[in-house]
């Protein structure tokens, strides 16, 4: 039976989250500063959007182009063959279809699909003759299945209709808004567009709408830290955790190595670090992996497994000022840490920091700073 999902007016996707969590998920201590930053309405954009007629022909030559990108999100394409074979029935017998969005990069001029993937893979597989990707080296053939019994279109392939009906599939517009950020000239709407428009059927937390929207080197090498042993005894779980809030902590941690950019809201800021740095150098990666690692090794090496969970679990919070505050001063880990973190945590200033406005950036600061006097200070 179908688990019922209960969602309040105000937290929808945090409860939808933890009512589908699954074993073995990492539990977060819950802070309501975190879960408010969390749902954060936007900052303020000028955004362009018009219509454009795109025929099918078009979508897929620019596809197999690369003018086309469709994020490579893990859900990927989930419609059945009869979904897709009943959408090109629709093309071919002139139903309306929905159309879709795609927004614009400004340095590629490129459009990143926003909405609407699922369509446009039915209409290019349907063009190629295979269904779907390959697997086991095989391929389905892509025939309309599930059509009525007197179309004329059913159970053929692209290559079985003539060339009449192959033509005016080809000729078939499927409407295309077009989405441009015109101000600030940073290309960061497109995460809140996509966190809006996408009607995948399931909500999306923030990392898995960045790991959309983001996808480069940056984001490949999260994903890969994320694997790392120490890391995972940080988090007191081997595996990798469904909804990716645990690659949400690693770029957590990366972007507030740089404390003096932070900025309120944390969902924001750690739009702007992945979109700043979503394909850097390999110097830049190799820096970060290495002191990822080092940092997380060290942490364990002087606080045991899981030193930032308490009752309620990981307090998100702790966990970043001190990683950080470790990560700069790899090279004097004092003797007697173990009690200086002891101190730090009893510390009413520091629990103040860290359990309540925790993205505010007086309140952020405040225990970086408490953190890095307390643990390294001489």
């Amino acid at each position: 039976m179908e688990k019922e999902i209960n969602l309040s007016e105000d937290d929808g996707r945090i409860a939808y989250e933890r009512q589908t969590a699954k074993e073995g998920d990492i539990e977060l201590e819950a802070i309501k500063s975190e879960e408010e930053d969390y749902e954060s309405a936007p900052p303020q954009y000028e955004i362009n959007t018009y219509p454009a007629d795109f025929t099918l022909e078009v979508l897929h030559q620019k596809w197999r182009d690369g003018d086309i990108t469709i994020p490579a999100f893990q859900r990927q394409f989930v419609w059945t063959q009869v979904q897709a074979s009943k959408l090109i029935d629709s093309f071919l017998v002139g139903l309306p279809v929905p159309a879709i969005f795609l927004y614009t990069e400004r340095k590629s001029q490129k459009f990143l699909v926003i909405d609407g993937q699922q369509r446009l893979k039915s209409i290019f597989y349907f063009f190629e003759g295979y269904f779907g990707q390959p697997h086991d080296d095989k391929r389905r053939v892509f025939r309309l299945t599930g059509l009525n019994d007197k179309s004329t279109y059913k159970e053929k392939t692209f290559s079985d209709l003539q060339e009449p009906d192959q033509r005016r599939l080809k000729n078939c517009v499927l409407r295309s808004f077009i989405v441009q950020q015109l101000n600030p000239e940073d290309d960061t709407s497109i995460y809140h567009i996509f966190e809006r428009l996408n009607t995948g059927g399931t909500l999306l937390t923030n990392q898995e709408v960045r790991n959309s929207v983001y996808h480069g080197k940056l984001n490949n090498a999260i994903i890969e830290m994320n694997r790392y042993k120490h890391w995972r005894t940080i988090l007191g779980k081997p595996d990798a955790d469904s909804r990716q809030r645990d690659i949400e902590l690693v770029l957590r941690y990366l972007a507030l190595r740089n404390i003096a950019k932070y900025e309120k809201p944390m969902k924001d800021f750690l739009n702007k670090y992945m979109l700043r740095n979503r394909n850097p150098s390999d110097e830049f990666i190799k820096e970060a992996r290495t002191n990822f690692e080092r940092t997380c090794e060290s942490t364990v090496n002087a606080l045991n497994a899981k030193p930032f969970h308490g009752k309620a679990g990981l307090n998100a919070a702790v966990f970043d000022c001190v990683t950080v505050a470790f990560s700069h001063n790899l090279k004097r880990i004092p003797k007697d840490i173990e009690q200086r973190y002891r101190q730090l945590r009893q510390m009413k200033d520091f629990t103040d920091a860290t359990t309540a406005h925790t993205t505010d950036d007086e309140f952020v600061k405040r225990r970086f700073e408490l953190a890095e006097n307390i643990l390294f200070a001489k």
